[in-house]
């Protein structure tokens, strides 16, 4: 069966007079037609006539069936899976900022990293390759993977696939905390500076 590359599209003739277009962003496919567009699911889980009809049923399946982020394997029945992460709140501009600490709200995936995994907020596992972890250190950090500016849909559908995808080479991981240290978040912010750099890694 025929596919899309990565960034490629294709018009597809539906029942009206306009055509509907099917594109592929990093894995995640697109189709432009009412029915794909109305789905109240993530974006990477959906599916339509028109993409079976071009991609096939079986490839469909397997795409939408395998989507979603796998739970990590240690977590126990019964036992919430989420990570201990600190939640910011949006500065309403009336507020006087003098002692608290503001920064720019990234358009990036939050991640949490136990030491040896990215996990979700959801509790959810990123299955990054073993290139871009390996010189992170066995502390948990917290912090987003994120790709640019006014890219989120594609950092999304980058990060929950499952093959380990060369894709993530356009990933970077922000840290912005070490969750578990016992000090004030001033101490853990210095001490992500000293563990992974300039509060990021590449």
């Amino acid at each position: 069966m025929p596919d899309l590359s990565d960034g490629e599209s294709i018009e597809m003739q539906g029942s009206g007079s306009r055509p509907y277009v099917l594109k592929n962003t990093g894995g995640a496919y697109s189709c432009t037609c009412p029915a794909w567009r109305n789905q109240s699911i993530g974006i990477e889980r959906r599916t339509c006539k028109h993409l079976r009809k071009f991609r096939g049923d079986a490839a469909e399946e397997t795409r939408v069936g395998g989507a979603l982020p796998a739970k990590p394997a240690a977590v126990k029945e019964g036992e919430s899976s989420a990570p201990p992460l600190l939640l910011a709140e949006s500065w309403d501009g009336v507020l006087d900022p003098k002692g608290w600490l503001l920064s720019e709200k990234l358009d990036g995936v939050r991640a949490y990293w136990d030491g040896k995994q990215f996990i979700s907020r959801q509790g959810n596992l990123y299955h990054a390759p073993d290139w871009f972890v390996k010189s992170l250190p066995n502390v948990p950090l917290d912090g987003e993977l994120w790709l640019g500016r006014k890219a989120f849909q594609r950092a999304v559908s980058i990060v929950r696939r499952q093959d380990k995808s060369d894709l993530w080479k356009e990933m970077t991981y922000i840290v912005f905390d070490a969750p578990t240290l016992e000090k004030g978040f001033e101490d853990r912010l210095a001490f992500v500076v000293e563990a992974v750099g300039a509060g990021q890694h590449t």
